[in-house]
C-alpha cells in the first residue's frame, strides 16, 4: 500500500500544472477543446503564449470583431483582456501588457 501511495503521489501534486506533448497547460488545453467543438470562428482562434510579469501566460483571441482577448495564467485564472474591447486597449487591466509582455510562440491556431 505503502509504494501504491509513492506511485501516485506525483499524479496527485501536478494538478492543473499538467502540460501535453505541446507544453500546454491541461486548463488551457480544455478551453482550446471547447472552441474546437464550435463552428470556426472568423477570424480563427488563436492561442498566443507570453511570459508577462514573471508568469506564462495565454493569450485567448476572441470570436469576433469587438470582445475582448482574454489573458490567462497557467491555471487558467483571467488576470486581464490586454486588447480587443470597443476600443482596441481591452479592459484597462494590463495596460503595460503590450510593452512588458515577451511573446514566446502561437500554441495554438484553429487550422480547420
Amino acid at each position: 500500500m505503502k509504494y501504491l501511495l509513492l506511485l501516485l503521489s506525483p499524479l496527485f501534486l501536478a494538478g492543473d500544472c499538467n502540460k501535453n506533448a505541446t507544453g500546454i497547460p491541461s486548463c488551457v488545453q480544455l478551453k482550446i477543446n471547447t472552441i474546437k467543438a464550435q463552428p470556426k470562428w472568423n477570424p480563427p482562434a488563436e492561442v498566443s503564449e507570453y511570459i508577462y510579469q514573471g508568469k506564462q501566460v495565454y493569450l485567448f483571441s476572441a470570436d469576433c470583431c469587438d470582445q475582448y482577448h482574454q489573458l490567462y495564467d497557467e491555471h487558467c485564472n483571467v488576470l486581464c483582456a490586454p486588447s480587443g474591447g470597443l476600443n482596441g486597449k481591452g479592459d484597462g487591466k494590463c495596460p503595460d501588457f503590450s510593452s512588458a509582455a515577451q511573446f514566446k510562440r502561437v500554441a495554438w491556431k484553429d487550422s480547420r
